[in-house]
């Protein structure tokens, strides 16, 4: 594990956009994958041919560019010059800086767009509940890399609300785009399994790590597409919404014990962060409590929330 990874999951400030509650994003998820899905009303201009089986639906390039302006706007590229002026550090803790110092310092950094806007996938609950024809995972944000003049980046997250798109998280690295990056030069899809911080790429009908995380959940060589689906369903189908895991609210990371960590073939023990509602992707609440999110109140961002995320439970 880099240091940059440690670093980002020790202490990564989220920033919810003004008046954008956390629960919205559940909504505003569910706008994006209904915006995704629906022939004949939506820009089908990155879509192409249908995806193969348990491929994620593509997000229009329409949509990828909306939410790349949005980044763009001169309020958001402000506040990631805070957030770099900052080096990371909440907005709830003090800074041995002024206020003057640290806007001069935010307009130092002179934060730009690195790149193109990438969707960004999480693992499915209709996959891991084995729901015919189910994607192995569903678009949940965009996330735009972001620059800074020392060479700091942030990954700036954005969420399709209505017609508008909106920024709901500002992330140190560029995990989101550096991953989807990886996955597309070899010809694949990223996506994500929160419950264990791991990365993968689906490639021609197999899941094969893109981090530390996923090599020890599948190996260094991957596994079948029906062989990570049962894997899966072996650590959280019993967790889904409505099982007795989910009744009685209980949470938290998901530990791979030593066994697992050699292969996707050993028992996993823990629990993980329940999966989310069969009729959509997991939603944005879901994917913040799976990384063990802790809402925080927020000074001088306005009216959202703070949060800072946590590595998973090990």
């Amino acid at each position: 594990m880099t240091e940059l990874s440690k670093a980002r999951r020790a202490a990564v400030t989220a920033l919810l956009a003004a008046g954008l509650a956390l629960v919205t994003a559940q909504a505003a998820h569910a706008d994006l994958a209904a915006h995704a899905d629906t022939s004949g009303h939506a820009d089908t201009s990155a879509q192409g041919a249908a995806p193969a089986q348990g491929d994620p639906e593509p997000v229009p390039a329409a949509d990828l560019a909306r939410a790349h302006s949005a980044v763009q706007d001169p309020t958001v590229l402000d506040k990631v010059g805070h957030f770099f002026a900052r080096k990371g550090v909440p907005p709830t803790r003090q800074l041995t800086i002024g206020a003057a110092e640290e806007a001069k310092a935010a307009q130092d950094e002179a934060p730009r767009l690195a790149g193109d806007t990438v969707p960004v996938y999480t693992l499915d609950a209709g996959f891991v509940a084995g729901t015919p024809g189910a994607p192995v995972a569903k678009v949940e944000f965009t996330a735009s890399k972001v620059v800074a003049a020392d060479g700091q980046t942030a990954s700036v997250w954005t969420v399709r609300q209505g017609d508008a798109w909106r920024v709901v998280n500002i992330a140190s690295g560029g995990d989101e785009s550096d991953y989807a990056a990886k996955a597309a030069d070899g010809g694949g899809t990223a996506f994500r399994e929160p419950q264990v911080n791991a990365w993968y790429v689906l490639r021609d009908g197999r899941v094969l790590p893109l981090d530390d995380e996923a090599r020890r959940s599948v190996g260094a060589g991957g596994v079948s597409l029906a062989a990570y689906q049962k894997l899966v369903h072996q650590r959280y189908g019993d967790k889904l919404p409505g099982s007795t895991y989910d009744r009685e609210g209980r949470g938290g990371g998901y530990r791979l014990d030593a066994a697992a960590e050699a292969g996707p073939g050993a028992a996993a023990q823990a629990a993980p962060q329940a999966a989310a509602d069969h009729d959509s992707a997991i939603p944005a609440v879901t994917a913040a409590a799976a990384l063990g999110a802790t809402a925080l109140a927020a000074a001088g961002v306005g009216a959202g929330a703070v949060l800072r995320r946590k590595r998973a439970i090990r």
